[in-house]
């Protein structure tokens, strides 16, 4: 009988994209080093294995707490479980350099103004998206309707 992870799905359905780690493993090693693409590959198996360990341990935390949704409080409590406490300071770090990140990219974004849409310009912008998305379809290169003003108290 195959192993199944916690979705139902056998563990060799889980993966990790290739390149993006292979990439990861080259950064790590000093650049006149080589890794066998055998060694490559068992790399990203065991990175699978220990997302799975991780996430199984992170579930039953969350369990226990009777909780439905695992929170990075989880995933540190199940890493100093499992016995990797001396990493839980660095993984903490970059979890909140992430969310540093993420945020910097929500503000700064191209959906983002300095503020938020109201309803009325996310229909019009989602309109005009769509207008643009049928031109393409279509072969066309026609002009994007023009936006209706819609904000009047600003007129001159």
């Amino acid at each position: 009988m195959e192993p199944m992870d916690i979705v139902g799905k056998s563990k060799e359905d889980a993966s990790l994209p290739k390149a993006t780690m292979t990439k990861i493993i080259k950064e790590m090693l000093p650049p006149d080093v080589r890794v066998a693409r055998d060694a490559q590959d068992l790399l990203i198996e065991c990175c699978v294995e220990f997302i799975n360990l991780v996430s199984s341990e992170s579930n039953e935390v969350c369990s226990k707490e009777d909780r439905r949704t695992i929170a990075p409080e989880h995933v540190l409590k199940a890493l100093e479980v499992l016995g990797f406490g001396e990493y839980i300071e660095e993984v903490y770090a970059a979890y909140e350099q992430h969310k540093l990140e993420t945020m910097d990219s929500l503000k700064s974004g191209k959906w983002s103004n300095g503020a938020e849409m109201t309803e009325e310009e996310a229909v019009v912008e989602q309109q005009r998206m769509f207008a643009e998305a049928r031109a393409r379809m279509n072969g066309g290169t026609t002009a994007p309707p023009k936006q209706p003003d819609l904000n009047p108290s600003l007129e001159s």
